[in-house]
């Protein structure tokens, strides 16, 4: 999540709606990594209300957080988070929108996927999504979300085992083209080396010209979950940050760093300054979405 939140207290912004409240709040069954999926679906339900310039009119999001009813007000009152995760969605919407553009009939896939419904703004008619994530977050999803359209498939994967990729089941005519894969919110909780791991495996099997956007953390904040406005209070860690963008494709000499957004440019004028003046100090950004390609 956001280094930007890397801290307890908040500031000031627009004010929105009234926090999002249950009647009878109760957390799904996650713990730890997979219990951070709340934090952008609260985000995404409620957030444009806060920051309309990013609006992402996720209507999913909205109905799936009825449906859970939880308690996600301590999470919209992280007004920096749920500025970073839209600004986060309006990249990688537009990204896929441009990509599927050029390759109409592509395959894509959102590795950690949560609950987050990015078919629902990249569906053409032609091509085909698969959401993959672990057992528990898929027999979540599958409860909230009826699968509605023979070209969205599902996958039950752990991106940590080394034969991940299998687990994808992907057809050969899927492989004849570019993929678009997504995994965002997942690897700055792994270790280094599995970090590494799922870069090497998507470099290593994906066609040529497939794209991969993650979301990246400064080594500074390995370590400084806590801090987290929102992930501290998921008991999830942040083991994997980069100090130089070259590192992102250390792992495959077949990877190429195509581009790296700072989250500095939903800060305006005043974060892109700052953003150039600590950048030659600590050489990446604090929080970045990163565009690979092979």
């Amino acid at each position: 999540m956001p280094l930007s939140s890397l801290r307890k207290t908040t500031s000031p912004v627009s004010q929105g709606p009234p926090l999002l409240t249950a009647e009878v709040p109760r957390r799904p069954p996650l713990h730890g990594v997979p219990s951070t999926l709340l934090i952008p679906l609260a985000a995404r339900a409620a957030g444009d209300a806060y920051f309309p310039h990013l609006a992402c009119d996720d209507a999913v999001a909205a109905r799936q957080l009825r449906s859970l009813n939880v308690d996600v007000s301590a999470y919209l009152a992280d007004r920096l988070t749920v500025l970073n995760i839209l600004w986060r969605t309006r990249r990688i919407r537009e990204a896929g929108q441009a990509f599927f553009a050029q390759h109409p009939q592509a395959w894509g896939i959102n590795l950690g996927c949560g609950l987050s419904d990015y078919f629902q703004w990249l569906d053409n008619g032609r091509n085909t999504w698969i959401d993959a994530d672990l057992p528990e977050v898929m027999a979540l999803r599958s409860g909230l979300n009826p699968p509605c359209s023979p070209r969205l498939r599902r996958a039950t994967l752990d991106i940590t085992h080394p034969q991940w990729w299998q687990a994808l089941h992907l057809p050969q005519h899927a492989l004849d083209q570019p993929l678009f894969v997504v995994c965002e919110g997942v690897l700055m909780y792994l270790q280094p080396s599995q970090a590494q791991q799922v870069l090497a495996q998507f470099a290593t099997h994906a066609p040529a010209r497939s794209r991969m956007l993650i979301d990246t953390l400064h080594q500074c904040a390995v370590g400084h979950a806590h801090w987290h406005s929102s992930v501290g209070r998921t008991g999830a860690e942040f083991h994997w940050g980069i100090r130089h963008p070259n590192e992102l494709c250390a792992s495959h000499p077949r990877l190429r760093l195509r581009q790296l957004h700072s989250v500095s440019e939903c800060y305006g004028w005043f974060g892109r300054g700052v953003d150039a003046l600590w950048n030659p100090w600590i050489g990446a950004p604090l929080y970045g979405l990163a565009e690979l390609v092979v």
